[in-house]
């Protein structure tokens, strides 16, 4: 049984908390003691009455982004626990991007991510303790479409292993999870376009199914945790399966 204290006196930044993922992460580090602080590109999306602080900024925008960071160790001071959660993306194919796509969506999951983590991370070191979670894609690890995506979240999965090697003596431990398709309001707008797709995605996933907030949720906190005090580097999908391999060509190829 985890500790519903766990999280006690600690506190935990968390981007992208108005999101669906993000929603999850802050309920359950607030529901284990952790007081929670939110940032998100508006007032609006930072509505949970679970977060002890709020910071509105834009990780496209670097001014922006440098106002967030210096809100953050003014108003909270360094976090103990930094989660990386922000991220968006709409160019699901070769054929969608264009070079105004190629920059927006690198420039948002991977250099406003690092130019918000980095500053972050050396005030960890500097303190000497830390815990830091990225949440990446299975996009990073093999090609699921959404091309422009997939290269900032490997992006992203090769600068966490450099904060896990370079700070790691100072206290610092970096790690990354790399969910599959998570039942949020992201897939609103494919579920539009075609209603019968969450059925057509479960002959992909091992497990029958896709996963669910809560599961990649769990799989945060406990990498940010104690629990996990000699885990650092890991990239860690929580995918039902997908990336294990590959069942369809069982199923369809092998007879099984």
């Amino acid at each position: 049984m985890v500790s519903k204290a766990e999280f006690e006196g600690r506190t935990a930044v968390v981007t992208g908390a108005g999101g669906g993922l993000g929603s999850a992460i802050v309920a359950l580090l607030a529901d284990r003691g952790a007081r929670v602080v939110g940032c998100d590109q508006s007032e609006e999306a930072l509505a949970s009455p679970r977060l002890a602080s709020r910071h509105v900024f834009n990780l496209l925008d670097r001014a922006s982004i440098e106002a967030g960071i210096a809100a953050v160790l003014d108003r909270d001071g360094v976090p103990d626990i930094l989660i990386n959660n922000a991220g968006w993306t709409r160019a699901e194919t070769i054929y969608a991007l264009d070079t105004d796509r190629i920059e927006h969506e690198l420039d948002l999951n991977l250099t406003g991510v690092m130019t918000f983590a980095d500053p972050l991370a050396k005030a960890m070191a500097a303190r000497g303790s830390g815990s830091i979670v990225f949440i990446s894609s299975v996009n990073a690890i093999a090609h699921f479409g959404n091309p422009a995506y997939a290269a900032a979240k490997a992006g992203i999965n090769a600068y966490a292993k450099s904060v896990a090697v370079e700070l790691g003596r100072s206290g610092v431990r970096a790690n990354v999870v790399c969910p599959g398709s998570i039942r949020t309001a992201a897939w609103d707008h494919r579920l539009a376009k075609d209603p019968e797709i969450l059925g057509k995605l479960k002959r992909l996933y091992p497990l029958g199914r896709i996963v669910n907030a809560s599961e990649v949720a769990e799989a945060v906190a406990f990498l940010a945790s104690d629990r996990a005090s000699g885990v650092t580097g890991v990239v860690m999908p929580v995918d039902a399966g997908l990336t294990a391999g590959c069942l369809p060509f069982i199923d369809d190829i092998l007879g099984a």
